[in-house]
C-alpha cells in the first residue's frame, strides 16, 4: 500500500511556483521516522506574490469573474472540487495517514467529508443569489432599505496538522462561497494533501488566484500572513498561544479573526450510567484521531463510587484498540505526529511518580522511537495539574475522582 509523495511547489495564481528563496522543509512519515518526500517552504516574498494574486482575482472584470459573480457559478466549481476529491478518495486517504499517522480508515472518512463539505457550501452559494437585496421592512415609507451581502476580500487561512485537508477545506469552502479569494497556509507538519487540493483546483480552472496555497513555517509565512494590510481577515485554527499572537498582528489594523483555539474538553460519568458504554464512548473521545483533536475527551470526572470498577473498565477497552502503522488493516491509533508532539507524552513514560500517586498502563508501549504512541491513564493527579488543564493533543487520559 505504499505511496510516493507527489513533488509539489507553492500554488500562486493557479500555477506551481517555486519559492522565492527556493527553500523546502523535509516530509516526515511519523510511524516510520523516515524522510518520505519534501514540500516548498514560503517565505514573506512568497506571501507578498500570492496576495497581490488575491486581490488580482478579486477585481478581474471589475469582480464579475468571481467576487460579484452569483452563487450558483460559484457553486460550479465547489461540486467539480467535490467530484474530483471523490475520484482521488483512496490516494488522498493513503497521503494523509502517512504525512500525519491518522489510521487509513480515519482518513479515508474525513476525504468522504472533504467532499461532503465543498458540495454543503455549494447548495449555500447558490441560496445567496435569492437571499440578495433582500427587503428589509422599516416604520417609515419613505425610506427604503435591503441586504446585500459582499465578500469581505482577500482571507488568508491557517489549519492545523490533525485534520489537514478537511480543516481546510472547513475554511477554503466558505470562503470560495462567499466570493473571497482565499490564500491557504497549513501546517508544516501534515501540509501534502492541502497541495494536492491545489492540483484539483488547477484541473477544474478555478479562476488564477481565488486559491492560493502556501506551505511552509509558521514564523516566516504563517506570521506575515497574518499581518498583512491586504488580507482582510484571517480565520486560525492552532494553539492558544499563536491564536494570541495572531489577534495580536490583526488589531494593529483593526483586522478581522475568526479563532479556533486548543480545548480540554471533560466527560463527567455518573454511577447510573451503562457502564461498558461509557467506557467504550470515552475510550472512543479521547483516542479519536490519535488523542490529537480539541475535542477529545481527554479530561474524565468520574463519580468516586464507581470510580475503581469504571477504571477497569478503561483498561479492558483499551487492550482491545490496535496501535499500529496507520497504513495496516485494522489499526485504530497510530504514531503522535511529530517529535515535537511526543514532548505531552514524555511525563507518562519517564516520571510518572512526579504527577500521580498511581497509574495505569493501558495496551502495549511502543517507546523504541519517539514518535511511538506510548499511553496511559493517570489517576489522582497531584504536582501535574496543570496538564489536566492544558491542551496537549495527545493520546493520554487524565481523570479525578
Amino acid at each position: 500500500m505504499s505511496i510516493a509523495i507527489p513533488c509539489r511547489q507553492l500554488f500562486i495564481d493557479g500555477e506551481w511556483r517555486e519559492p522565492v528563496k527556493k527553500k523546502r522543509i523535509p516530509v516526515i512519515n511519523p510511524s516510520t521516522e523516515q524522510i518520505i518526500g519534501d514540500i516548498p517552504a514560503a517565505t514573506v516574498e512568497d506571501v507578498e506574490i500570492a496576495v497581490d494574486a488575491a486581490r488580482r482575482a478579486l477585481a478581474r472584470n471589475k469582480g464579475r469573474d468571481w467576487a460579484s459573480a452569483s452563487g450558483a457559478h460559484r457553486a460550479k466549481y465547489l461540486r467539480a472540487i467535490a467530484a474530483k476529491i471523490t475520484l482521488r478518495k483512496s490516494e488522498l486517504a493513503k497521503l494523509e495517514a502517512i504525512d500525519c499517522g491518522k489510521p487509513l480508515d480515519e482518513a479515508a472518512w474525513d476525504i468522504d467529508d472533504v467532499a461532503g463539505c465543498f458540495e454543503y457550501y455549494a447548495d449555500l452559494a447558490e441560496g445567496l443569489d435569492a437571499k440578495q437585496k433582500a427587503p428589509v421592512s422599516l416604520p417609515m415609507e419613505t425610506f427604503k432599505c435591503h441586504v446585500l451581502k459582499e465578500p469581505i476580500g482577500v482571507v488568508g487561512l491557517i489549519t492545523p496538522w490533525n485534520y489537514p485537508l478537511l480543516m481546510a477545506t472547513w475554511k477554503v469552502a466558505p470562503a470560495l462561497a462567499a466570493g473571497c479569494a482565499a490564500i491557504l497556509k497549513p501546517s508544516e507538519l501534515a501540509s501534502v494533501t492541502c497541495l494536492e487540493l491545489a492540483e484539483v483546483c488547477k484541473e477544474v480552472g478555478l479562476p488564477p488566484g481565488v486559491l492560493n496555497i502556501l506551505t511552509g513555517l509558521g514564523p516566516e509565512a504563517g506570521a506575515p500572513l497574518a499581518s498583512h494590510p491586504h488580507v482582510d481577515k484571517i480565520a486560525f485554527t492552532g494553539s492558544t498561544a499563536t491564536g494570541s499572537k495572531i489577534m495580536t498582528a490583526a488589531a494593529q489594523i483593526v483586522k478581522p479573526v475568526t479563532l479556533e483555539l486548543g480545548g480540554k474538553s471533560p466527560i463527567l460519568v455518573f454511577e447510573d450510567v451503562d457502564l461498558d458504554k461509557a467506557a467504550e464512548w470515552t475510550i472512543f473521545g479521547v483516542f479519536w484521531t490519535n488523542g490529537q483533536i480539541c475535542s477529545a475527551t481527554s479530561r474524565l470526572l468520574v463519580q468516586e463510587s464507581i470510580a475503581t470498577e469504571f477504571l477497569d473498565r478503561l483498561v479492558k477497552w483499551c487492550k482491545n484498540i490496535k496501535i499500529s502503522d496507520p497504513m495496516e488493516e485494522g489499526c485504530r491509533l497510530g504514531p503522535v505526529v511529530s517529535a515535537g508532539q511526543v514532548g505531552a507524552l514524555d511525563w507518562c513514560s519517564e516520571e510518572p511518580d512526579l504527577y500521580s500517586s498511581r497509574k495505569k498502563n493501558i495496551g502495549p508501549t511502543r517507546s523504541q522511537a519517539p514518535r511511538k504512541l506510548q499511553e496511559g491513564i493517570r489517576e489522582n493527579l497531584i504536582s501535574a495539574i496543570l496538564d489536566y488543564y492544558k491542551s496537549s493533543k495527545s493520546p493520554i487520559k487524565c481523570t479525578v475522582t
